[in-house]
C-alpha cells in the first residue's frame, strides 16, 4: 500500500550564482531543493518540467552557468510504501542478497501508475527493515530492475554494503545476464551483436529509442535458440542495462519483441489462413543470472525456466507448423 499528498508551489525559480557555476543541473536542483530527492529531480527533468532560460532542460548532467535562470514547474509527491502480502517467489536468499523470480505485470518500485502491488511491497512484508537504504526510501534492496511485463531473477540487497558491492559489479558489466526472447520474424545471423545508443523517446514519454534525448551507449549480444516459420527464440544477454534496452534494440533491427505493442508488434498473429490473439505480456524473460557473491566473491549462478505461459505459447505456435 502507499499513501501520498502534493505539496510545494507550482512555479520555483533559481538564479546561478557565480559559485555555482559548472554544477549538474540534478545536484544543483538537490542543494536549492533540499525536500527533493535527487531521483525526482532526475525525473521532473527528463519530463521536461525544468527550464534553463528559455528552454526546457532534458539532461539531468548539464552544467549550469552563472546568471541562468533555473525553473521547476512540479508539485512534489510524499509517498510511503507500506508492506504487503503479496506471493513471493525466492530461489535463494543470505544475510546480504535474496533472488527473487519475478512474474510478469509486477512492478519492481513504486512510481508514475504504481501505487501498490509492487515487489517492494512484497519484499517489505517479507524481510522488513532487513533491505539496504541505498535506493532510498521507495526503494529498498532494489540494485537493478525489470520491466513490469518482463518476468525472471531480480537480485536485491539486504544491506548498504552488499548493495554497493552488486552496484560496482553492474558498472563493471561483471554481472551476466540472459533473457530468453522471441522475436517476429528471422534474425539473418544465428549469432550477433547490436550496438546502438539508447534514450528517451521524445515525443512518447513511455518508450525509449535509438539516439533519443540524454542516449547512452548500449550493447547487445545475442543467439538463435530456435527457428520457427514466423518467428526466432534467442538467447540475449545485455552488456549494458539501459530501460527498455532488448525491446529497443530488437524493434531497431525490425525483429519486434512478440507482445510488446508499445513498440509496434501487432496486437493479432496471422497464421495458416487464421487470426491468433498475441501474448497478454512480452515474451522476455530473464533467465538466468551469474555474479560473485557481494560479501565473498565466491561465483553465483541462477537459473529461471520459462513461464508457463511463455511455454505453452510456444507449444501453440509449433501445432500451427505442423
Amino acid at each position: 500500500m502507499l499513501g501520498s499528498m502534493s505539496q510545494d508551489p507550482e512555479l520555483r525559480e533559481f538564479v546561478v550564482a557565480e559559485a555555482e557555476a559548472g554544477q549538474r543541473l540534478d545536484v544543483f536542483l538537490t542543494r536549492k531543493m533540499p525536500e527533493w530527492s535527487r531521483s525526482q529531480l532526475q525525473r521532473i527533468i527528463r519530463q521536461g518540467l525544468v527550464n534553463v532560460g528559455l528552454r526546457a532542460a532534458y539532461k539531468a548532467g548539464e552544467k549550469v552557468e552563472v546568471e541562468d535562470v533555473v525553473a521547476v514547474r512540479a508539485k512534489r509527491e510524499i509517498v510511503t510504501v507500506a508492506p504487503e502480502k503479496l506471493p513471493l517467489t525466492i530461489l535463494y536468499e543470505d544475510e546480504d542478497l535474496v533472488v527473487v523470480d519475478k512474474p510478469a505485470g509486477m512492478v519492481v518500485h513504486v512510481g508514475a501508475g504504481a501505487r501498490s502491488g509492487t515487489l517492494v511491497n512484497a519484499l517489505l512484508h517479507h524481510l522488513g527493515d532487513r533491505l539496504s537504504s541505498v535506493g532510498g526510501e521507495l526503494r529498498p534492496g532494489i540494485v537493478h530492475r525489470l520491466d513490469k511485463m518482463t518476468s525472471g531473477l531480480i537480485l536485491v540487497a539486504k544491506n548498504d554494503q552488499a548493495h554497493r558491492a552488486l552496484a560496482d559489479q553492474f558498472k563493471s558489466h561483471s554481472v551476466r545476464k540472459h533473457y530468453q526472447v522471441l522475436v517476429h520474424g528471422q534474425l539473418e545471423k544465428n549469432r550477433g551483436e547490436i550496438q546502438a545508443a539508447v534514450g528517451r523517446d521524445p515525443v512518447r514519454r513511455v518508450r525509449m529509442k535509438i539516439g533519443g534525448i540524454g542516449a547512452r551507449e548500449a550493447l547487445t549480444a545475442y543467439r538463435v535458440v530456435r527457428r520457427l516459420p514466423h518467428f526466432t527464440l534467442v538467447e540475449a544477454q545485455p552488456h549494458t542495462g539501459r530501460t527498455h534496452q532488448l525491446r529497443v534494440h530488437f524493434a531497431s533491427i525490425h525483429h519486434l519483441v512478440v507482445g510488446d505493442k508499445i513498440y509496434g508488434a501487432p496486437g493479432k498473429l496471422r497464421l495458416g489462413g487464421s487470426e491468433f490473439p498475441t501474448l497478454a505480456r512480452n515474451f522476455l524473460h530473464a533467465a538466468q543470472i551469474e555474479l560473485a557473491h557481494p560479501r565473498t566473491g565466491a561465483p553465483l549462478s541462477f537459473s529461471s525456466p520459462l513461464p508457463e505461459e511463455l511455454a505453452d505459447f510456444l507449444a501453440f505456435l509449433e501445432r500451427q507448423d505442423r
